[in-house]
């Protein structure tokens, strides 16, 4: 439970999976499956509940209930990430006054920035990203004024375009190691 601001964590995890052939977030992983490591990332964040926004996989919603995550159906997943982002901040409970944004598909989250992350966000920031040797990571945490933009996304394609016309509204947290870089896109070499 969080004492700062109403956060929410939102686990996008509706994609198909192409490069990967499909059954990506099933896929095992170091540690478990690949959904299981980006679930355990969400769950270590300062926030109320998380939701996981489930599409192309049934067996992904079936993981996220059994982990104890409430699961919201993208039913124009195949729109594009933008879908399901959309999906997920629709589902936000009324007085969240911000969302974490992570990826099913990105599984070594340093758990070390979140908190960092949560503070920046209750001081005034409009928006928080790790940076890992000046490449902007995942995952993304928003205030509540920024959901009607992301709403109005559209495409296969998320929010940079967004972070990047914040400014100085856009506050970022060092992080301590790649994984706020590290997505999985296709299968690893045999």
């Amino acid at each position: 439970m969080t004492t700062g601001p109403r956060l929410e964590a939102i686990v996008l995890a509706a994609g198909l999976g192409r490069r990967f052939g499909g059954g990506k977030l099933t896929a095992v992983f170091p540690g478990g499956r690949l959904i299981d490591r980006a679930l355990a990332c969400a769950f270590a964040a300062p926030v109320r509940k998380v939701m996981v926004v489930v599409g192309a996989d049934p067996a992904v919603a079936d993981l996220a209930r059994a982990a104890g995550a409430r699961v919201v159906v993208a039913e124009d997943y195949a729109a594009g990430l933008s879908a399901s982002l959309r999906a997920g901040i629709e589902a936000l409970p009324g007085d969240t006054e911000g969302a974490f944004i992570f990826l099913g598909d990105m599984p070594r989250i340093p758990v070390s920035v979140l908190r960092p992350m949560a503070l920046a966000l209750d001081e005034g920031a409009f928006a928080v990203a790790p940076v890992f040797e000046g490449q902007r990571g995942h995952p993304v945490l928003f205030a509540e004024p920024l959901f009607a933009q992301l709403l109005s996304l559209e495409g296969d394609k998320g929010a940079g375009a967004l972070l990047d016309g914040l400014g100085e509204g856009l506050v970022t947290v060092p992080a301590p190691d790649d994984g706020v870089l590290f997505d999985v896109d296709t299968p690893p070499a045999p």
